[in-house]
């Protein structure tokens, strides 16, 4: 079936470098001769019909934005198989022959299970702060979002030198300690507390003793958020060793900005990629980069699939530490 129009969406958190996606598929689908319906809100937007016909002046001046033009929100209603017949429903209203959805797991759940339900051809577009899809090195807004993380580090690690103390920095990552592991290497922190390994606090409360008595007069910690309870390990640090502990939480600060260059061109790739598998007739697939090629995979190994956290960055922090 030739694609005549296809809608788009963005759906869970948001992170920056959505709009240079959303930007990348209206243009090279209009290049393509096809229409484009923005869906407003995710799921929930595709359930309520609230689209609108995007041109290629819809989206202009969008791409150094951060955020998503087309909002996004969760929908409970949408994992009901009354509520995804009704966004079947809007679908054919409108004569939209194909889904781009831009978004992380979560997303690609729906969308796979959305499409293999009412055979409606999905494609989803890597986009999260995490990083944790399979099958792709980086996922749209995972660099800006490690990169606002590592400037708000560089300025705390001023101010921990001048007052001589430990500061614990919390950083997004319920899952997933991306960010923890990347701005802890790139901001020379001295320790980080990951989902993915245990952590253990009396040794760690020894390498702040050892290191006191060395004339180390200053401490970073990085903790990802779901790995511990940041406001308890700094009052046992300050237990167990007596030093002044300071709690930062970095917080949505991370989600937010101008996506950096890297992921402005990840996002314009990768949304171009998930138009050209649509027209090509290609459905229940996910586009992500892998050794800087285009790489495309069922999305149920997406899904299914949990990218391993890369330990021996973690190794290599503490051996220069």
């Amino acid at each position: 079936m030739k694609m005549k129009r296809i809608g788009v969406l963005t759906s869970g958190g948001d992170s920056p470098g959505m709009n240079a996606a959303i930007r990348s598929v209206t243009r090279y689908a209009v290049y393509k001769g096809i229409e484009v319906m923005g869906i407003y809100n995710g799921f929930e937007g595709l359930i309520k019909s609230d689209f609108a016909r995007f041109t290629h002046r819809s989206v202009s001046n969008i791409i150094s934005r951060g955020g998503t033009i087309l909002k996004t929100a969760r929908c409970k209603e949408f994992t009901t198989t009354e509520g995804r017949s009704k966004a079947k429903d809007s679908l054919e209203k409108h004569g939209i022959d194909g889904l781009v959805v831009i978004g992380g797991n979560g997303s690609y759940r729906g969308a796979h299970i959305f499409g293999n339900e009412f055979k409606i051809p999905c494609i989803g577009v890597p986009a999260t702060i995490d990083n944790d899809i399979e099958e792709t090195d980086a996922t749209i807004g995972s660099d800006t979002a490690v990169n606002t993380a590592l400037h708000a580090i560089d300025n705390i690690r001023d101010t921990a030198t001048s007052l001589e103390r430990i500061f614990i920095v919390e950083v997004m990552g319920r899952e997933s300690g991306f960010i923890a592991k990347q701005v802890g290497l790139g901001g020379g922190a001295e320790d980080i507390i990951i989902p993915e390994m245990n952590y253990d606090l009396e040794m760690m409360c020894e390498d702040i003793n050892k290191g006191h008595n060395r004339g180390k007069i200053s401490w970073i910690i990085i903790v990802a958020e779901g790995a511990a309870k940041s406001r308890k390990i700094a009052k046992e640090i300050t237990k167990k060793t007596g030093f002044n502990v300071r709690l930062v939480v970095l917080g949505h600060i991370q989600r937010g900005g101008s996506p950096t260059a890297f992921d402005r061109i990840l996002a314009t790739r990768l949304g171009a990629a998930a138009v050209s598998l649509l027209a090509d007739g290609q459905a229940d697939k996910a586009v992500g980069i892998k050794a800087d090629k285009i790489n495309v995979v069922d999305f149920k190994v997406a899904i299914q699939e949990k990218k391993e956290a890369d330990i021996e960055l973690y190794k290599l922090l503490r051996i220069l530490t």
